[in-house]
């Protein structure tokens, strides 16, 4: 009964579409081939040569289109909140500034060639110029892509990443870094680093492309960024923070955090923000949004507690900025395996990462002694490499029923842990190289990288921008 239901349904559906004028195709399509294509629609499957629906899918692209401003809304304001509550009160709003400079700059590369060199078609590490300025990205979809979503529309959602990803460097070099250094260096960052490893890990032809490239040379999967985003930005972090020496006064002086009120406000945008982050990272509101969804709240959720727990033991006490620390942790680690994993995955990987990060900000950076200011590397490098083995460990079909293609038989649940191990070595090894390469370069054009000692003293706020967090 149920079944006849759903099947007349699906009829009266397609009906209605064919109703539509702006939908219909030049040659009539039966009944047969609307139900087809309704079906289609309804379960995100591919669409048949002789489509009677042309254009995206309503519902998916508004699900895209809400993720696009959601991961927009992780670095403004939730970022710049977040690691605006962690400086020195006298620094808050060269950290705003550095997130939004980001923000703005970014686009127009991502407009003139970011893009293409990241989803055109290209060879196996950096995609061609077929893109160029979002020639011919219209809101007629890539297949490749998504089926139902506008290709605009995809690329100004991976644009969003774009944008958070080297603003995440900005935590770990705050404080004592030049304005002008900064934009410089993450522009050509973008080049050297990003736009590489996005066409290699989820380019059409991508040379790490595992799940939807036959011939890549490693099949490794990253679902919404442990690899792209969090593993990139936080090895070039710890570079770079080294390269750059320790802030004045660095462990003979109390740094502490200004404001934990705006620490744990950005951190609950981050947290919302990061479900069009993942959830979003499916490309379609299908079954598969959903997954990535529930893992990644309780992942989120159990980072934050082992944090708290940890804290409790050790000291006594659960800070506010160890639960907020604990549940980005748990946002990052989750990332490459939130659509591969079920929820009790989600759950083992939560408590992973709160310990893990917890030795990594709390002993290994004291161990090593350098200044990475608000453990940029700490919380999204250790978390997302160990996010991107664990995904190997975990993905099943069971969450992702593409796992069961067969490109993935034999990897999957065998070798794929090997995989993930050699896609994160080989970016890993780029993050560093090239943060190494351009902190040469940048040097080239604007001297010393850090502000002068005085300036240092004073604050990034007055002296780079003529402004003051705070009138009182």
């Amino acid at each position: 009964m149920i079944s006849s239901l759903c099947r007349v349904s699906l009829v009266w559906l397609a009906c209605l579409l064919f109703l539509s004028p702006s939908l219909l195709s030049a040659a009539e399509p039966s009944v047969s081939e609307r139900v087809s294509d309704a079906e289609a629609y309804l379960s995100n499957g591919a669409r048949s040569k002789n489509a009677m629906v042309h254009g995206p899918g309503p519902g998916h692209n508004a699900w895209m289109m809400t993720s696009a401003a959601l991961v927009l809304f992780m670095t403004l304001p939730g970022l710049a909140l977040f690691y605006g509550g962690l400086v020195r009160r006298k620094n808050v709003l060269s950290v705003v500034a550095q997130c939004l400079g980001l923000a703005c700059v970014v686009p127009v590369l991502w407009w003139a060639v970011g893009y293409s060199l990241c989803f055109a078609k290209g060879n196996a590490v950096l995609g061609g110029l077929q893109y160029a300025f979002l020639n011919g990205v219209t809101a007629d979809p890539n297949p490749f892509y998504g089926a139902w979503v506008s290709h605009n529309i995809f690329a100004v959602y991976q644009l969003m990443f774009a944008i958070i990803t080297p603003a995440l460097i900005v935590g770990a070099i705050a404080e004592r870094m030049k304005f002008a250094a900064i934009l410089l260096f993450c522009v050509l960052w973008m080049f050297v680093v990003y736009f590489p490893t996005v066409h290699m890990i989820w380019g059409e032809g991508g040379w790490m492309n595992g799940l939807w490239n036959d011939r890549a040379g490693i099949k490794a999967i990253d679902f919404a960024g442990g690899i792209v985003v969090h593993m990139t930005s936080g090895w070039s972090a710890l570079v770079l923070c080294i390269l750059l020496g320790k802030r004045k006064g660095y462990g003979k002086e109390p740094m502490p955090p200004h404001s934990m009120v705006l620490c744990a406000i950005g951190t609950g945008m981050l947290w919302v923000g990061w479900y069009g982050f993942n959830a979003g990272s499916a490309i379609a509101a299908d079954t598969i949004a959903a997954n990535a969804f529930v893992a990644t709240t309780f992942s989120a959720a159990v980072g934050g507690l082992t944090w708290g727990v940890l804290e409790l033991w050790l000291r006594g006490k659960p800070s506010i900025l160890g639960l907020c620390s604990g549940a980005v942790a748990g946002l990052a680690t989750i990332t490459p395996a939130s659509g591969f994993v079920t929820v009790n995955g989600s759950i083992l990987i939560g408590v992973i990462a709160g310990v893990s990060t917890f030795l990594a900000c709390n002993k290994l950076k004291a161990l090593f002694r350098y200044d990475d200011s608000l453990d940029t590397f700490g919380v999204h490098a250790v978390g997302g490499t160990l996010g991107t083995l664990l995904a190997g460990i975990l993905a099943t079909p069971v969450a992702n029923p593409n796992l069961a293609s067969e490109a993935m038989k034999g990897v999957v649940g065998k070798t794929l842990w090997l995989e993930q191990i050699k896609a994160g070595g080989i970016v890993l090894l780029l993050s560093v190289v090239g943060t190494v390469v351009i902190y040469r370069i940048v040097g080239l054009f604007v001297g010393s990288m850090r502000v002068d000692p005085e300036t240092e003293t004073v604050g990034l706020d007055l002296a780079e921008h003529g402004e003051e967090g705070y009138n009182d």
